[in-house]
């Protein structure tokens, strides 16, 4: 049976914005032509994705003649939601993002990843019922080289299915389909390696955000605001507890890598031992 072929019913499509479920999107649209309308692809943005990812997420709906909804959490006075939004009119500055910190009061971190499970897998469930769905499949984009992330869960709504791991997809396999698209239409994510989904993801290595903050160090700053934000009145002998890295009873903080950084010459980023490289992985939401 091909991996591709939607199953019966209603089905969500979760396109993250990267090179892997992209893939995952075209080859579904291969495998089924136009999507029918039991058929919903979703694009959650955060606030926080690089301006290229919003570009490649509108360039793959341009191209492949998809429709993709775009979500952003959110929370007022009506309580807990969703907004549909679009290229155009989506948060490009972390509003999202902020806005469930605030509801929080405190920071996301590898243990408590309650940003993910708000800002893209329970906004997009919100958008679902809201539609009336009762039941559906859910295509998330994990490979077969990372299938330790393929966790199945009992869920009375909806039901997980990986179509590049039931077809043994790796990452070659992946940047060798882009390589492609990228020659014959110049068709690409162009992002530099490391930054795609949230910018600052604490998922992401020491190195990422590193280069982060020598690249992009405008777009750094606004974690680093967020820790010091939640910090404001606090006991400061607590603060390991309120970075989103929380490492250990440590808890380095963004500042103080943006502070090392801009302490140090280049030389850091080219010695493969000095800054760890050791990458918790992605948003698959």
């Amino acid at each position: 049976m091909n991996p591709y072929k939607l199953p019966k019913g209603n089905v969500k499509i979760a396109f993250s914005g990267g090179r892997t479920s992209g893939y995952m999107l075209h080859e579904i649209l291969c495998a089924n032509g136009d999507l029918p309308d039991r058929c919903k692809v979703i694009f959650a943005n955060t606030g926080r994705e690089m301006p290229e990812t919003l570009d490649f997420v509108q360039e793959c709906a341009d191209r492949w003649n998809v429709q993709i909804t775009w979500l952003e959490y959110k929370n007022d006075d009506n309580g807990v939601g969703f907004d549909v939004v679009s290229h155009n009119s989506a948060s490009r500055n972390g509003e999202p993002f902020e806005n469930l910190i605030t509801k929080k009061r405190r920071l996301p971190n590898v243990f408590e990843r309650f940003c993910t499970q708000e800002m893209k897998v329970r906004t997009m469930r919100r958008y679902l019922v809201s539609l009336g769905w009762k039941k559906w499949h859910s295509a998330v984009g994990i490979r077969a080289d990372e299938a330790h992330r393929a966790k199945p869960q009992k869920d009375s709504k909806e039901t997980t299915y990986w179509p590049l791991l039931n077809a043994t997809v790796t990452q070659r396999d992946v940047m060798e389909f882009w390589g492609k698209q990228k020659l014959a239409f110049g068709h690409d994510l162009r992002v530099t390696k490391g930054f795609g989904n949230c910018d600052g993801c604490f998922l992401k290595s020491e190195q990422t955000l590193a280069t982060l903050w020598r690249l992009h160090p405008e777009r750094a700053t606004w974690w680093s605001n967020q820790e010091e934000r939640v910090f404001k009145g606090k006991d400061r002998s607590k603060q390991h507890l309120q970075t989103f890295k929380r490492i250990s009873d440590k808890g380095q903080s963004y500042k103080q890598l943006g502070d090392f950084v801009s302490r140090q010459g280049d030389w850091i980023f080219d010695d493969e031992a000095f800054l760890c490289q050791a990458d918790d992985g992605e948003c698959t939401g």
